[in-house]
């Protein structure tokens, strides 16, 4: 019986995220398996694996054939170099401790990766938001600033209304007064003129 580590589908329609496991090769895709090895979803960044690691050896040891983006995950995990490594010990070529530090350091380089990745994609994020930020509060400011003119114009308009009615209002009244001045003179004279005929 051929045994392949490979991924078995699972979640909703476009944002997948699959199961590690051991299954009988004859066996379909989402079918049939003979151990869970973990999970990984490629859906965040970077993507999260969570991965039984003796386990995945164990099976790789044993002569289990991983598919590509099974012996990818095992890879990034450090079980493929942790098996280069057993190798190597049971062949004599290398002591188990030597191999052991060996795999702590490449472990640790790793991690110092993955963090560093993390570190930038999170100051990338902060950096895209505080953009984002800036750019809305200038539009906003500008908003406000065409807001205050429109009102000042619309201020200016009313106070020229009102001025505009008030000199209308009061320039009647001024020719008004002038008339009634003319009225009594204009009547002085035709008094005055009334004698002089008689």
């Amino acid at each position: 019986m051929a045994v392949k580590i490979r991924l078995a589908r699972r979640g909703r329609s476009k944002r997948a995220v699959y199961d590690i496991v051991v299954a009988d090769a004859r066996a379909p895709r989402d079918g049939r398996f003979i151990e869970k090895l973990g999970n990984y979803n490629p859906n965040t960044d970077p993507a999260t694996i969570v991965l039984n690691d003796a386990q995945a050896l164990d099976w790789v040891l044993k002569g289990a054939q991983p598919t590509d983006t099974a012996r990818a995950i095992l890879s990034y995990k450090g079980v493929m170099f942790k098996k280069h490594l057993q190798i190597g010990v049971n062949k004599g070529a290398i002591t188990q401790d030597a191999a052991d530090k060996k795999f702590e350091a490449w472990l640790a380089e790793k991690d110092g990766k993955i963090q560093s990745k993390v570190e930038k994609l999170t100051s990338e994020t902060a950096a895209k938001n505080k953009a984002k930020l800036e750019a809305e509060s200038k539009v906003k400011e500008a908003r406000a600033a065409e807001l205050k003119k429109r009102a000042d114009e619309v201020e200016a308009a009313a106070k020229a209304e009102a001025e505009a009615e008030a000199e209308a209002a009061a320039a009647p009244k001024e020719e008004e007064a002038p008339k009634e001045a003319d009225a009594p003179e204009a009547s002085a004279e035709a008094e005055g003129e009334k004698p002089t005929e008689a």
